[in-house]
């Protein structure tokens, strides 16, 4: 039978107030949690090894046996009222439930690749929506990884999470400085291919066949020097409209599937 903890209806609970507190990076990086909503997430978290240290659900939205499948020995589970739910979640239907999960190490050492590796390094990311829209296409695409180096969005921030439909928790990810992954890359001998706008070959002139790692950047200043010189080859997507330049997460699609598309014909 599920323990309930608490039914939580103010506001000024400490709890509740606990959970706005952790929209903020700095709060979520130093209580080390981050607030999960919606049983689509929970559920791709939960399968992912996620720890939940404390659940919240609307008994009128959600039935209990459903919440029993995300309650670990640890979790602290709470009743809270349908109001204070709405006030608490980013998004509609949001099922009735929210969890605060443990956070996991994402150091570049806990990637295991396969034998022909296949990953996407974005360098400098900063909006959630982008960063979200990539793992997608990274789940999509079943990649041996997405490395965000020097990142300037908190990839447990919730519009990450509802962008990717829950595909951070199903997608391999890991977070390092610019040199680190310079360093990471080399050691294991992955090839290097920037996205760039100048003296760079047409993306699918290349052959991603072997160990390859794709490089994207902002769409307001593309990849820094360090990653164009380090680069085995700079790639370009040609633009034959106004346009100078695509969206990020479409950016790394279109190169992403070219060299899934070769490594298919290939098999």
């Amino acid at each position: 039978m599920l323990k309930i903890n608490e039914h939580l209806s103010s506001a000024k609970n400490p709890k509740i107030k606990n959970i706005l507190l952790l929209q903020k990076p700095r709060e979520r990086r130093e209580q080390h949690v981050f607030v999960l909503e919606g049983e689509r997430e929970i559920s791709r978290a939960h399968q992912a090894g996620y720890e939940f240290a404390a659940l919240f659900f609307v008994p009128e939205m959600i039935d209990e046996k459903t919440v029993e499948k995300y309650v670990n020995a640890d979790t602290v589970v709470y009743t809270i009222t349908a109001s204070l739910f709405e006030k608490l979640t980013y998004r509609g239907n949001s099922d009735g439930i929210l969890v605060l999960a443990r956070q996991k190490s994402h150091d570049l050492d806990k990637l295991q690749l396969s034998n022909n590796p296949l990953l996407l390094v974005l360098e400098a990311i900063e909006k959630p929506g982008n960063l979200g829209a990539v793992l997608r296409t990274a789940d999509a695409a079943a990649l041996d990884a997405v490395i965000v180096c020097d990142a300037s969005t908190d990839i447990y921030n919730p519009n990450v999470i509802r962008s990717s439909l829950g595909c951070l928790f199903t997608v391999p990810v890991a977070v390092a400085s610019t040199q680190e992954v310079l360093d990471y890359l080399k050691q294991h001998k992955i090839n290097i291919y920037s996205t760039a706008l100048t003296a760079s070959r047409v993306y699918h002139t290349i052959d991603y066949r072997h160990p390859s790692a794709i490089v994207v950047g902002t769409e307001a200043d593309g990849l820094s020097q360090r990653w164009l010189k380090a680069s085995t080859q700079n790639i370009i997507i040609p633009m034959e409209g106004i346009a100078d330049s695509l969206n990020v997460s479409i950016s790394a699609a279109v190169v992403v599937f070219e060299a899934k598309r070769q490594r298919v014909i290939s098999d």
